[in-house]
């Protein structure tokens, strides 16, 4: 048996990050560490020197770890990635008004994707290219109850 823990994402800017969660979204800071590299490079396969913090946000129960990558090199490229790829996708988010908030997070550096509205639901990307879903609040309504 096992418990949900966190959800890892890698960010260029982790103020700039932390701001977008949190001012468009609510969530809420929890705590930050900066472990040091060789513990870090053993745990994620990476070569050090690495300069990573993760800061730990929390929304409604969800827990998110942004992490940065302050050592020159450590961090890969984007790439933008399809929805048709193995692995984590998406993150989806309710809210009162998708658009409303789609067009707020604009003003925090994320990207609207446009063809993806429909009329009730949308898709954006973070500032660091995160695909998130946004989705009404009144969708979870119609959703089964949890196990």
């Amino acid at each position: 048996m096992g418990t949900y823990n966190h959800t890892g994402q890698v960010v260029t800017d982790l103020e700039r990050s932390k701001r977008f969660y949190q001012e468009v979204f609510g969530f809420k800071q929890w705590y930050e560490i900066q472990p040091a590299d060789d513990s870090t490079a053993k745990l994620t396969s990476l070569k050090p020197p690495l300069g990573m913090t993760a800061s730990y946000l929390t929304l409604d129960g969800f827990v998110l770890e942004l992490m940065h990558f302050s050592a020159e090199g450590a961090a890969a490229p984007y790439r933008e990635r399809t929805m048709n790829e193995p692995g984590l996708t998406h993150l989806s988010i309710s809210v009162d008004d998708p658009r409303a908030t789609a067009e707020k997070a604009v003003e925090y550096g994320a990207t609207i994707i446009e063809e993806s509205d429909l009329g009730f639901a949308l898709f954006i990307r973070d500032p660091d290219g995160q695909l998130l879903e946004l989705l009404p609040l009144a969708y979870r309504d119609g959703l089964p109850p949890k196990p």
